[in-house]
């Protein structure tokens, strides 16, 4: 996957350490929901410098839990912006998970803020962004192995759990070493519907 971390001079791989991160008081945060998802409504929110969140069941009780998580969070009450500009990093991301969706794109190039997550969660979301291409699959033990933590598999399980901008950085993609699905944040069928638009599952047939 070539998604984009945030960096000073932008461009930098997901794989690579994130910048520095800014202090999070007064940190503008806009967000919309995408409610022509197939998937469900999704809810996607960005800081400007970048996608910081994606939501899945993005209804009414999910976005305000959320919101008030990203105003303690950042320091100020998330704005909606339904109407995106195209070149803004809500716009981008918007642009580009309903391209995902159409099967029109394979790799997420906006940027990122990784400001909700850190420490060994975020070592392992970087590698699964760097190393886990559309169509793949990986186990969690192979995640932890590389990453450097043999020992660790169960904690990749719960990095997964973690992880700010599924569907963007593809914890759906991580599965048990004996070919199950094993566990998913958006529940099941969301997996295996994702993993279907990728050619790893047949398409379900209802």
């Amino acid at each position: 996957m070539t998604t984009s971390a945030t960096a000073p001079g932008g461009g930098t791989p997901a794989a690579e350490p994130p910048a520095q991160r800014q202090p999070a008081g007064g940190t503008t945060v806009r967000w919309t929901v995408l409610d022509d998802m197939p998937i469900g409504p999704l809810l996607v929110a960005a800081t400007p410098q970048g996608l910081v969140k994606v939501e899945f069941r993005a209804g009414e009780r999910a976005v305000r839990s959320v919101l008030g998580r990203l105003a303690a969070r950042f320091g100020t009450e998330p704005v909606r912006d339904d109407a995106p500009a195209p070149d803004s990093v809500l716009g981008r991301a918007a642009a580009e998970l309903r391209a995902y969706f159409a099967g029109t794109l394979r790799d997420f190039t906006v940027p990122l803020d990784w400001s909700l997550s850190g420490g060994f969660n975020l070592r392992v979301l970087l590698e699964l962004a760097a190393s886990v291409p559309y169509g793949g699959v990986v186990g969690y033990q192979t995640l932890a192995d590389r990453v450097g933590e043999p020992g660790a598999a169960r904690a990749v399980g719960v990095a997964m759990g973690s992880n700010p901008l599924p569907v963007v950085v593809a914890c759906h993609r991580v599965v048990e070493s004996n070919g199950n699905l094993g566990g998913f944040g958006g529940g099941l069928p969301i997996k295996r519907q994702l993993l279907a638009l990728e050619g790893v599952l047949p398409e379900p047939l209802f």
